[in-house]
């Protein structure tokens, strides 16, 4: 039996709005959704897998991948280069699984040209007012840091006009039964059921 490939997510969102937690919620309770992993020239932190957390490699190689377009979009962070492997996505796609990169709105905007049927979800804090209060919550940014985070988060969220869904993250639980929705309603789409009919019309 053939298997209908997967779709291509694309979820990006200001810091502090939760995309990490709600991404990781997402993929735990459901198997057949998966996060890219990406490339990237940074090295290792403590306990982080070659292959699981990212692709460990040196600039140099990284370079050349760029070279021969391997990825589908592509930055340097604080004097890292990170970058989502076009044939990782391919294989999980071809596959039946539904992939999710998690980028910037930057490397949103990079996927969007390369991979037009890429779905784009941009992750909306309820205001700047909660997302600043999650930011104090953390207990882990001076002042500096979080009025910087804020004013970042202000720019990047102008952003969330490009993309195709918004999900408000104010309770955890629904933006993760908002982001289902949208992963299920994706696989509904004509384009991704003409096996279905097909099988239909053969038996006739």
């Amino acid at each position: 039996m053939t298997t209908a490939k997967g779709n291509v997510f694309v979820i990006s969102a200001a810091s502090g709005t939760g995309k990490t937690t709600l991404v990781s919620r997402l993929t735990a309770h459901n198997p057949n959704i998966r996060v890219s992993v990406s490339h990237t020239t940074r090295a290792p932190r403590e306990n982080e897998q070659h292959g699981k957390h990212y692709y460990f490699t040196t600039r140099e190689h990284f370079t050349e991948l760029v070279g021969q377009g391997a990825f589908l979009e592509h930055a340097e962070v604080f004097g890292n280069l990170y970058g989502t492997s076009a044939a990782a996505v391919q294989e999980m796609c071809a596959q039946g699984l539904d992939v999710i990169l998690e980028i910037d709105v930057q490397g949103a905007e990079q996927v969007r040209k390369a991979l037009p049927e890429a779905v784009s979800i941009f992750i909306l804090p309820p205001s700047l007012a909660v997302l600043e209060q999650r930011l104090r919550n953390r207990q882990t940014d001076s002042e500096e840091v979080i009025a910087r985070r804020l004013s970042e988060a202000e720019q990047e969220i102008r952003y969330a006009f490009a993309f195709d869904y918004i999900v408000v993250n104010n309770d955890l639980v629904q933006a993760e039964s908002d982001l289902l929705h949208i992963f299920k309603a994706q696989r509904l789409l004509l384009r991704n059921q003409t096996l279905n009919v097909e099988k239909i019309l053969q038996n006739l």
